[in-house]
């Protein structure tokens, strides 16, 4: 929570230094002409930040019904409770509190973390890759879903979205205004031309905005790679690595891919849209560390 509170606090500080700063240099006259101003910042914000940090409070519950997660609370074999056990062991030496233990009924090997904080999350495997892993393999997979976790990923990939939403949001609404005044010559900037200019804009510039958050997404894997690697040993996360491309796992459903060891392979312009780098490349990665 603090670190929503303080990342909600910074962003809303930029809000009001961009407000000053375009009264400042007289933009800001120019902009309500349009009817832009700090309200309208206020509004982008609220709808930009609400949307991501209402998914990010539900995340565990949304997970477990999309998922068909099955919440381990006695474990009732072998496999469970060692799934537990180095759940419970990782979190310790992570230095966060015991996640939540689930598993979820797939053939597809692959696992996840969500929550709303490091201190309450869900890390859930799939039957699939307890099948078809050696248990090294499977902790080094559980130690980089752990690694999520601490490194708060989940939190700050909402956040990094509420902000991208923030500025789509309005700058889709100072083109919509601009094109209808200039092309469509309406006094208000509010008319027709406005609806229809601001929905395009928003398609488009929330592509641009997603290359963005999928940046991040691609370089937090890198650093879970190498916090499965500081839990369970480097070996073990190549081998897991390389065991997840010999088995070639589908992504999970697109709101959970983000959460996922493992994300589909693209190419050309589509890569700037993956979740996770290429797993040859995060190998490349993880052997290069000293």
């Amino acid at each position: 929570m603090k670190r929503i509170f303080l990342f909600l606090a910074t962003n809303m500080a930029i809000l009001l230094v961009l407000s000053v700063a375009m009264s400042v240099f007289g933009i800001s006259p120019s902009l309500e002409g349009y009817g832009l101003n700090m309200n309208a910042l206020v509004f982008a914000a609220l709808f930009g930040f609400g949307g991501s940090l209402i998914s990010l409070a539900i995340s565990k519950w949304m997970a477990k019904k999309s998922m068909g997660v099955r919440v381990i609370d006695t474990p009732s074999n072998s496999t469970e409770f060692w799934l537990v056990e180095t759940v419970k062991k990782y979190a310790a030496d992570a230095g966060i509190g015991m996640p939540e233990v689930g598993i979820f009924d797939t053939p597809e090997a692959n696992a996840f973390a969500t929550g709303m904080n490091k201190n309450n999350a869900l890390v859930a495997v799939s039957s699939g890759l307890l099948q078809a892993m050696t248990r090294e393999e499977a902790e080094a997979v559980i130690g980089h879903e752990i690694a999520h976790v601490a490194n708060g990923d989940m939190v700050t990939l909402t956040l990094i979205q509420g902000v991208v939403n923030t500025f789509v949001i309005f700058f889709s609404r100072v083109i919509g205004s601009t094109v209808d005044r200039l092309v469509f010559k309406n006094e208000n900037g509010h008319g027709i031309g406005f609806m229809i200019t601001t929905i395009i804009a928003q398609l488009v510039l929330g592509a641009l905005a997603s290359i963005i958050v999928m940046w991040f997404s691609r370089q937090r894997e890198f650093r879970a790679d190498r916090g499965g690697a500081s839990l369970a040993g480097k070996d073990n996360m190549i081998g897991a690595l390389q065991r997840l491309g010999s088995l070639h796992p589908a992504p999970l459903p697109e709101k959970m891919a983000a959460f996922g060891i493992a994300g589909g392979g693209a190419s050309g312009l589509k890569r700037l849209f993956m979740t996770h780098p290429p797993l040859e490349e995060r190998i490349a990665a993880l052997r290069a560390v000293q």
